[in-house]
This record gives structure tokens, sequence and C-alpha cells, in this order.
């Protein structure tokens, strides 16, 4: 189970690097486009279409879970890294457009934590 639960990911994984190829390629983008968000969305949605099956057994679930503690922050810090690198190539605009979601998100933080404790 835990391999099946591995294969899932691998699956879902591959599926989201050709749409976001075939994306990029359609967008005229050298590049992979959301590739790893769409291996995402897919593994959510496969995952909520097996639980309702009542397929999904918690060994899979470790097998998911596995890879995700390993392969998410890494996949999170090389995308931080190369847009970074584009938001400074490419201008004021786009650091303003990663900055300022930050930093309302920031300002928000309080005021939820309020909400929350109520």
């Amino acid at each position: 189970m835990l391999l099946r639960g591995v294969a899932l990911l691998a699956g879902c994984y591959i599926i989201g690097q050709i749409i976001g190829e075939s994306l990029g390629h359609y967008l005229g983008i050298n590049n992979n486009v959301g590739g790893v968000g769409f291996a995402m969305l897919l593994l959510i949605i496969s995952q909520n279409e097996l639980e309702k099956r009542d397929l999904f057994h918690v060994e899979m679930g470790e097998g998911v879970m596995f890879w995700s503690k390993m392969y998410i922050p890494v996949i999170v810090a090389m995308s931080s890294i190369q847009n970074v690198r584009v938001a400074f190539n490419n201008g004021i605009l786009a650091l303003l457009a990663g900055i300022l979601p930050v930093a309302i998100c920031l300002l928000f933080m309080p005021i939820l934590s309020k909400s929350t404790n109520d």
C-alpha cells in the first residue's frame, strides 16, 4: 500500500509536468508553466476520489505523506528562487506583486489570531 501511495504521487507528478510543459509550449514560453501546481491539484482530486470510493487506505496515505514531506519544501524553495530572479529582471511591478500580498497577510495575522482565540 505504501508503494501505491508513492505511485499515485509519481503519476500525478508526471501528468502535471506534461500539462505544464504543454501549457508553456502553447503560450510560447520555453518553460514549464505550473506543472507542480497541476500535479498537486491532481493529487488532491485523486485522493478525494479514492476516499469517496473507500479505496484510499491509511498505508496509501503514508506513501503520499512520506514523499510530500521531502518534495514540497524543496520545490517551494526552488520555485521561490526562480521567481525572485525573474522579479529582479522584470522590474518593480513584479517585485510589488510578490511583496504586497505577503505584507497584507502579515498585517492580517494579528487580526486573525485574535478572532480565533475568541
